[in-house]
């Protein structure tokens, strides 16, 4: 198997913060896969703590930079994964979320989790074409 670890900066950086044991992105010939992070500040690199829509925001951000900096883009994306703490966030994560897959989205899953090791409420993650 030939795979390869991607670093994103800063996102890369902010995950070992928090001693995780995971790559933010990974490549397997054509096809990128991108972990599900925390909406971090881009400042300062902390969780923040907002509304979901811009916990939605900052999610999605780290997704384009990801896949930005291997060579790709949103319009590549295969699939999303959206994990979040309320399916009564369903709405507001969907308007957000359409603004950047406008036409052609990609096929997706909702999925409502109990809660993760930080107060925020989103992630989302996503396999890609390079």
């Amino acid at each position: 198997m030939n795979r390869q670890i991607i670093r994103v900066e800063p996102l890369s950086s902010y995950l070992e913060r928090w001693n995780a044991p995971a790559s933010v992105m990974t490549r397997h010939g054509d096809t990128l896969y991108v972990s599900g992070l925390p909406p971090f500040d881009p400042d300062t690199g902390e969780v923040v703590n907002a509304s979901i829509e811009r916990q939605t925001e900052l999610a999605l951000e780290q997704l384009k930079l990801c896949l930005e900096t291997a060579g790709s883009s949103l319009e590549n994306v295969l699939k999303c994964n959206v994990y979040c703490t309320s399916v009564e966030k369903f709405a507001a994560i969907n308007a957000v979320y359409v603004r950047y897959f406008p036409k052609d989205q990609p096929a997706r899953i909702f999925v409502c989790v109990p809660a993760w090791a930080g107060k925020f409420d989103i992630e989302i993650d996503c396999i890609a074409a390079v």
